[in-house]
């Protein structure tokens, strides 16, 4: 990213932030949340608003923001590559910077368990709700959904899950669930990525709300994958997690999960954005061959 294209983005912040509201408004909408392959391929790049930057071995990856929208422009130029998810900070600039244009964008919308807090299973909506996503034009809403059995600051997630998933179906926008069964152990949020614990876990996100028109699942990939995406007939999209030490193993991982009927894409941010040969253009290349 050149200093001064950033420079163009702060003084339009500065100057004219209407800009993002124009912007928004005469950005061209896709057809379908999947491409003309009828897969999905969305770049994930909510993790900063969490306060989660590390990828790999880098524990301060994503805190430079004009090298991570250098890497989202790159991605979302790929042939393949169908949406973005991030928070408003993130698609206010790629508004800003032309980059969306006939993308499915996804607004990220409870980003209040930081990483690490001693309250980070408090999942509360501290991004975007679902009248703002609508205003904007965007195409989708979502929320994570971590459920600690131990923990009752579960309940209130899920309710606030519940509230966004009604007005995201009212709305006709796509709400995206990305559901973990979660546990506190030696002062950290693990989440549990049994199949059996998967298993729960879509079951309860498939059932939160008063509607599932546009509801969609966000999942890792688990062993046993059948068998959990099995627990739902909602669509799903795989989500790619950590930088893998071997990528040629995710990306194999990846593959069989496609296969599976319900799960029609990915949403990969760190895995792509982040590849430990930081080739961005080859990572989502490659992942894009899958589809």
């Amino acid at each position: 990213m050149p200093t001064e294209r950033l420079r163009e983005i702060v003084d339009t912040r500065v100057n004219d932030p209407a800009a993002i509201a124009r912007a928004a408004a005469r950005r061209a909408r896709p057809v379908s949340p999947v491409g003309e392959h009828g897969r999905a391929m969305i770049i994930a790049a909510d993790h900063p608003a969490r306060g989660a930057l590390k990828s790999g071995d880098r524990p301060m990856a994503m805190a430079d923001r004009a090298d991570l929208l250098d890497r989202l422009c790159v991605a979302l130029a790929r042939p393949g590559v169908t949406g973005v998810l991030g928070t408003a900070d993130i698609l206010d600039d790629l508004l800003l910077l032309g980059a969306l244009d006939g993308l499915t964008v996804i607004g990220s919308m409870n980003r209040g368990g930081l990483a690490g807090a001693t309250f980070e299973l408090d999942d509360r909506f501290t991004a975007y709700d679902a009248a703002a996503i609508r205003a904007a034009g965007f195409d989708g809403g979502k929320m994570l959904l971590r459920i600690d059995y131990e923990d009752d600051r579960t309940a209130s997630t899920i309710a606030g899950c519940a509230r966004a998933v009604n007005e995201l179906n009212a709305a006709r926008i796509m709400a995206m669930v990305e559901p973990f069964i979660a546990h506190r152990g030696g002062g950290a949020v693990h989440n549990d990525l049994s199949a059996e614990a998967m298993v729960r876990a879509v079951s309860i996100a498939s059932g939160i709300g008063n509607a599932s028109a546009y509801t969609w699942l966000k999942v890792p990939v688990v062993d046993q994958m059948e068998r959990v995406m099995a627990a739902s007939s909602l669509p799903a999209l795989l989500l790619g997690g950590e930088v893998a030490a071997d990528p040629d193993v995710t990306y194999r991982r990846w593959a069989a999960a496609l296969e599976i009927p319900t799960v029609k894409g990915l949403v990969v941010g760190r895995s792509l954005l982040y590849p430990a040969d930081d080739d961005v253009l080859s990572a989502v290349d490659t992942a894009a061959r899958l589809l």
